[in-house]
Parts: C-alpha cells; sequence; structure tokens
C-alpha cells in the first residue's frame, strides 16, 4: 500500500478547531503532492470557503495538469455573516470567512454550491461531488423531510451535473450506515464517503453496505480511520484514555482497543498503521483519508502506509474475535 489509496482531507486547512497560517496550510498541500497523494477532498463547510480556497490556490501551483482527483460537497449553504467574531470557533471552525454555513438540500443551492465551489477551486470541473451530512446522524427526526427535498431536488441537480460531464461521480458524505444503504436503494450514486463507521474498531459496514455496494458498483472511501483517535494512540500507555468518536472512549471500548493493540505489538506492527490499512483490505474501498493537519502528519501517514501487516497479524486478530474471518481474504 502506498499513497496513492490515500486521501488528503482538506477540514484543517479551513481552521479546524484552531487558527492556521496560509503558509502552513500552503505547506502541507505542497507535502502531501510531493509524497504522491493524488486524491484531496474538501467542503464549503470547512471554513466557510476557507478550504476550498486555500486548496485551489496550492493546487493551481502543484497541478498544472489537472491530474489530481478533486471532491468537494453540496447541501450546505454559506450565509454572509458581517457581525461574525472571526477570532472565535463557529461550527468547529475558527475562520476569518464572515459566513456560515446552513443546510441546504434544494436543486438551486446545489447548483450554486457547485459554481461557487468551482470559483474557489479555481477548476473547471469537480470530479466527485457529494451531498454532505444527510441522514439522521446528523438531522435527527428531520431527516425524512429533508432527504425527500434532496432527493427531489439536490439530487436531481447532481444527476444533471454528472450526466452533462461537469462532474465524474456523485454521492454521499457522511458519518453513518443507515442513510448509505437508503441512498443506493433510492437513486443512482458512484461512490460514498463514510466517516468513522468503517475502522479496525467499527466492522459493521461488512455485514449488509460493503455487500450492498459491491451487487451496486458503489465504491466507498473510508475517513476518520482512527475513531478520532483511539486507534492512532492506543490505551497501554498509560494516562487517561483517548476520544473514541469524539468523547471520552468507555470501558468495553478501552478493553478491546487494548487487545487489539496487544495483538499487534506481537507482531511488531504499530497499531496505528493496523488501522490506517485495514479499510483498504476490502475491495469495495478505494481510499482511505487520515487526518494530516501538518507536514509531520503527511510524512507519518506515508511511513505507516509503507510498514508491511504479516496475514498472521489479522488471523490472530480473526481468532481473538476482533475481526471478522472473512475480512482479511476480502482484499
Amino acid at each position: 500500500m502506498g499513497p496513492q489509496d490515500l486521501g488528503f482531507g482538506a477540514a484543517s486547512i479551513g481552521n479546524l478547531f484552531r487558527p492556521m497560517a496560509d503558509e502552513d496550510a500552503r505547506a502541507v498541500v505542497h507535502r502531501a503532492w510531493q509524497a504522491g497523494i493524488r486524491y484531496y477532498d474538501t467542503a464549503p463547510h470547512y471554513g466557510f470557503g476557507l478550504s476550498e480556497k486555500r486548496l485551489g490556490a496550492a493546487l493551481s501551483e502543484l497541478d498544472l495538469e489537472g491530474t489530481a482527483t478533486l471532491s468537494t460537497k453540496v447541501g450546505r449553504r454559506l450565509d454572509p455573516r458581517p457581525d461574525a467574531d472571526l477570532s472565535s470557533l463557529r461550527q468547529a471552525f475558527v475562520s476569518p470567512e464572515p459566513f456560515e454555513s446552513v443546510f441546504d438540500y434544494s436543486y438551486d443551492a446545489v447548483m450554486r454550491s457547485y459554481e461557487e465551489s468551482l470559483a474557489r477551486l479555481q477548476r473547471a470541473r469537480i470530479d466527485i461531488l457529494y451531498a454532505h451530512d444527510i441522514g439522521a446522524f446528523a438531522h435527527g427526526a428531520d431527516h425524512p423531510r429533508l432527504f425527500a427535498e434532496f432527493m427531489e431536488g439536490g439530487y436531481r441537480a447532481m444527476r444533471e451535473l454528472r450526466d452533462a460531464g461537469d462532474v465524474s461521480q456523485i454521492g454521499i458524505g457522511v458519518n453513518e450506515i443507515a442513510v448509505c444503504e437508503e441512498m443506493i436503494h433510492a437513486g443512482e450514486i458512484d461512490i460514498i464517503m463514510l466517516a468513522g463507521r468503517y475502522t479496525l474498531l467499527e466492522q459493521e459496514p461488512a455485514d449488509s453496505l460493503l455487500p450492498l455496494c459491491a451487487q451496486k458498483g458503489v465504491k466507498l472511501v473510508v475517513a476518520g480511520p482512527y475513531n478520532s483517535g483511539i486507534l492512532a494512540k492506543g490505551v497501554r500507555g498509560g494516562g487517561t484514555p483517548p476520544n473514541f468518536n469524539y468523547e471520552p472512549a468507555p470501558p468495553a471500548i478501552v478493553e478491546r482497543v487494548g487487545r487489539i493493540e496487544d495483538i499487534c505489538e506481537a507482531h511488531g506492527v504499530p497499531l496505528i498503521a493496523a488501522a490506517l490499512q485495514f479499510p483498504l483490505m476490502h475491495p469495495q474501498v478505494s481510499t482511505v483519508v487520515p487526518g494530516m493537519a501538518s507536514v509531520s502528519q503527511v510524512d507519518a501517514a506515508i511511513d505507516l502506509m509503507a510498514i508491511a501487516i504479516p496475514d498472521a497479524l489479522w488471523a490472530d486478530l480473526a481468532d481473538q474475535g476482533l475481526l471478522q474471518s472473512g475480512l482479511r481474504q476480502a482484499g
């Protein structure tokens, strides 16, 4: 496995949780490109346009022949907020852009979002267009109404863009399994970006979603392979257990991670390397997108992808009930 299997998630260069200088954002994109990464994912929501602007500026210097695969998202419009406190944390970003993102899955909003993204990204077309955060995970009881709005409006716009050749693939970018299966049954899509739900800890998609994707020819991009930290740091180092899905890890998760970590150590493989490479074992998974917020994190991801993981490690995980036995042969 190598950099061709990695994607660069550009939320970090949209000032996710903390400010990042323009030169640091440029440096991390440049390092990803130099390392051989060619898939870049962003969204209008990330810094309220800041991520797209920075990514577009960097790729305009690097990708003169347009060889990168670029994805962005629709479903959140950017409304002006001239009175916003630009130094404060707003919707998880500290951004100098005076906007706020608002969910809108209508036809007009999707078309307008696409055009605005083209301008910020300095591109003539976008390779992959995802509908951002559709589903009950984000919308709760309002999901049925918003999903109907999307199917009648935003999805129709995405189909038109694909049919016209303005985008190559359409899909959804979400944090839950249920809406992935709902979307595959409701319409024709090419790809899904699924964050945090198909990891060394969470293998539920192997039961029904991945077989359904194989049946329908839908590829999966896996983001959040570390479950927000615990699979990157492990639990055997002492101290407070890392977060699991952005919250303190419950005891059962800490115990399970510890067992996985012990097996990895017995085979001389860092837990984080096994976590990063695991999703790619399944043939429906095309790319894994870890967090890369700095040049050092890019270099670390490249190194982790180069670590050879023996089949015996996956076999031991399966024998201990920590890995579905069929997954180690899937890829």
